[in-house]
């Protein structure tokens, strides 16, 4: 089974759209969506904003539904240059930006486990390299592949952006995705990240957000579509 988290509800129903048989389950106020998408089971659900509701939705999927793989999708601010609006990031790896005890000696990011610490969350490399090429086939699409940081805050200021980009080396940042790739980590389940960029390092003030997300959740829904039909399971 595939397990596909999403940041919005637009994004998961377009998904749920393409699948047949579908049913629903109701956990922890999550409703978790599974039917046959491209002749594979599928998990699709909306996890809600927040590295705590991500966390909460990844462990119920994988102790409910005990998926192969882990695909979390949605929008994100771009902290380096390479990336613009409408590009889609693939990340290779995830940190969580706002775990912080530097204070004791740690390092910015470091999550700290009973048996050593853990900076980068690494996605799985046959996940992510199939979402990559998937994404490099969606028409008029920049696609970049890199560090994605995430934390419970949501990063407006062009020096906030430059420092995450700075001290992770990141393209993006969102609240989600480094909090599924830890919980990913600790239950030994493969996971993925893709992300469309919804504002960059320029002001964007002609940017219609709504209109943006539209277009986002058609790019990501097509990849997620593709990804799952050649994902060997």
């Amino acid at each position: 089974m595939i397990g596909i988290i999403c940041a919005m509800q637009i994004e998961a129903d377009g998904i749920i759209a393409l699948c047949s048989g579908v049913k629903t389950e109701n956990h922890f106020n999550m409703t978790f969506n599974f039917g046959r998408l491209c002749d594979k089971d599928v998990v699709v659900v909306v996890c809600g904003v927040g590295k705590v509701n991500a966390a909460m939705c990844a462990t119920v999927m994988i102790e409910k539904f005990s998926p192969d793989v882990i695909v979390n999708s949605g929008v994100a601010g771009a902290v380096s240059p390479l990336v613009k609006v409408g590009d889609i990031v693939v990340a290779t790896k995830s940190v969580e930006h706002d775990m912080n005890t530097s204070a004791l000696g740690d390092r910015q990011g470091e999550v700290s486990f009973p048996d050593g610490e853990v900076m980068y969350f690494e996605c799985d490399k046959k996940a992510s390299r199939l979402l990559e090429r998937v994404c490099r086939k969606i028409p008029d699409t920049k696609v970049e592949s890199g560090v994605i940081a995430s934390g419970d805050i949501f990063i407006s200021s062009l020096k906030q952006r430059l420092r995450i980009n700075s001290v992770f080396s990141a393209l993006a940042c969102e609240m989600e995705g480094a909090a599924i790739g830890h919980v990913c980590f600790c239950c030994k389940t493969p996971y993925a990240i893709i992300r469309a960029i919804s504002d960059d390092l320029s002001e964007n003030e002609g940017v219609d957000f709504v209109k943006f997300c539209d277009m986002a959740s058609k790019k990501t829904v097509s990849a997620i579509e593709a990804f799952v039909r050649e994902y060997k399971v």
